[in-house]
């Protein structure tokens, strides 16, 4: 038995005028090169005979020509047009990878991933749902904090909420998710891309002007944890803009807000608290890392001092090898009959600080058992509110 020849049997089936495919393969790999290398518009040179005796695969080869003959059109737009999601491959893979509600739209979802630097239009630019979502996640991370640990130091409300929500936590999620950044924006872009204006190399960012800030007129100012909360951000931090273009971090940070706000809108409350539980929450986050005592012992005491407690008295508990070179003291620290917090170290000094320290961490790092947040009382048929445990605060020096 003869092995077939599938080349030439290929050939002779096929019609001439069905050969003439790869011509036209030809011209559309210019057309795409071109539209790609220059903005000029594409005109693509093509005979179209007659249409009773055209083939499936030249009809085909027509259309996408016709469709990338249209494309450059769209170059004169800032990002690319609403009716350009539901062809993009990577918006439709974002969407199943996040398990987005199906009442989201593929188009409220491209707007999200464009930037307002990249598209000045408010119409079509994330600036507006990023605002929106911006205040969700801040509450949503806010109310957690406060209820879940009533006494938690300023200073700590505020590295934890920069851990959960900011920056550079947004962008890490943006790169786990799978977003890609586009080179530059424009009408020709996917729409499953991340389009922001690039920042130039050297630029350097200066403060927004929110209005002038006493301390700063003093020789000696120092930035205190209550002028941040006047005059700083959520996290503390003085917010810095430029004049053109902003960076990755800031255009991803502002993509994950808009992807909040989008879920809030188009699905409602509960799914927006389940997508921030799902993805922000379900973070890890070692709360007692975030503390930095500087005189842990002179807090204890003033802090024994203001709850009416005995005042805080060192005790070694259990030592080993005092006389040798590596000696171990533990160290606990006793208010009364009970014991405020154990430490060890290599000397008694060292001990009795770790031991404040744990402390101090003890008391801060309280967290009631059941815990109920005021945003559970959007939900339908909630149960009557319960205050929950607010606390005098931290020790002020």
């Amino acid at each position: 038995m003869k092995r077939l020849q599938l080349q030439r049997w290929s050939n002779s089936v096929l019609s001439t005028r069905a050969r003439t495919g790869s011509h036209l393969q030809h011209h559309l790999y210019n057309a795409v090169r071109r539209q790609s290398s220059t903005a000029a518009a594409v005109q693509p040179e093509f005979s179209t005979g007659e249409a009773e005796h055209e083939t499936f695969e030249e009809i085909k080869l027509k259309t996408i020509l016709r469709r990338t003959h249209s494309r450059p059109n769209q170059l004169k737009y800032p990002s690319p047009p609403t009716h350009a999601a539901h062809e993009s491959a990577k918006l439709a893979a974002l969407h199943a990878r996040l398990y987005l509600p199906s009442r989201l739209p593929y188009e409220t979802l491209a707007r999200t991933l464009v930037d307002a630097s990249a598209d000045q239009d408010p119409n079509f630019n994330n600036e507006s749902l990023s605002t929106l979502g911006h205040d969700l996640l801040t509450y949503y991370t806010s109310e957690h904090l406060i209820c879940t640990y009533p006494r938690l130091p300023l200073s700590v409300i505020f590295a934890s909420m920069y851990a959960y929500v900011g920056p550079k936590t947004l962008t890490a999620m943006t790169r786990e998710w799978g977003v890609e950044h586009a080179s530059s924006p424009g009408g020709e872009v996917d729409p499953g891309l991340l389009q922001f204006q690039r920042l130039a190399p050297g630029t350097e960012l200066q403060e927004k002007e929110d209005g002038p800030r006493p301390y700063q007129s003093q020789p000696h100012w120092r930035k205190t944890v209550t002028s941040k909360i006047f005059y700083d951000n959520e996290f503390g931090d003085t917010a810095k803009t430029a004049a053109e273009g902003v960076s990755a971090d800031q255009a991803s940070a502002t993509f994950v807000r808009a992807v909040m706000s989008a879920i809030y809108l188009h699905a409602g409350r509960p799914a927006a608290k389940r997508f921030f539980q799902q993805h922000f929450l379900s973070r890890h986050l070692n709360m007692a890392e975030l503390f930095n005592f500087e005189q842990p012992t002179r807090d204890l005491t003033r802090l024994c001092a203001r709850e009416n407690f005995e005042r805080p008295v060192a005790k070694v508990i259990a030592e080993t090898g005092r006389k040798s070179r590596h000696p171990v003291f533990v160290v606990g620290i006793f208010s009364g009959q009970d014991k405020l917090g154990e430490g060890q170290g290599a000397s008694l000094s060292e001990a009795r600080e770790r031991a404040a320290v744990a402390a101090l961490k003890g008391w801060y790092l309280y967290s009631p058992l059941n815990v109920r947040l005021p945003s559970a009382m959007e939900e339908d048929e909630a149960a009557p509110w319960k205050p929950v445990h607010v606390d005098l605060g931290e020790v002020i020096v």
